[in-house]
């Protein structure tokens, strides 16, 4: 199995991407879209968790739509084979001083496109 084959990770860095505009804009349509709907995607939240996706969209329906900006720091994309993926970052909020942001998503290419299998978001006290 080739780990990292250029242009796979090239395509799902630029998904990836495309995934963090539509987070901090709130779209919520296209959100929905970067999931796999099947009950298996899961996704653990700071406070949350959501398994399948119903209760992903009933979620997303609930978050504030306010001050989801945030820096992204150390994002690593590592592929293995063709069709997985998984995307890990660090992210920081002005509105969290002394807290870092983790997060990690699991990828995998279907017929129509890269969608997210599972998620994990996690905010802890800064290391440093």
């Amino acid at each position: 199995m080739e780990i990292n084959n250029p242009r796979t990770q090239a395509e799902l860095r630029a998904v990836f991407e495309a995934y963090e505009a539509a987070f901090v804009a709130n779209d919520i349509d296209t959100l929905d879209r970067f999931f796999l709907h099947e009950p298996t995607t899961i996704r653990y939240g700071v406070a949350d968790m959501q398994l399948g996706m119903e209760q992903l969209r009933a979620y997303r329906q609930r978050v504030s739509p306010t001050g989801l900006a945030r820096d992204l720091r150390e994002t690593v994309i590592t592929t293995y084979g063709g069709d997985l993926g998984i995307a890990s970052t660090l992210f920081f909020r002005d509105r969290h001083p002394g807290k870092t942001g983790r997060q990690m998503q699991t990828w995998i290419r279907m017929a129509d496109g890269w969608r997210i299998v599972a998620a994990h978001v996690s905010v802890i006290d800064d290391p440093a």
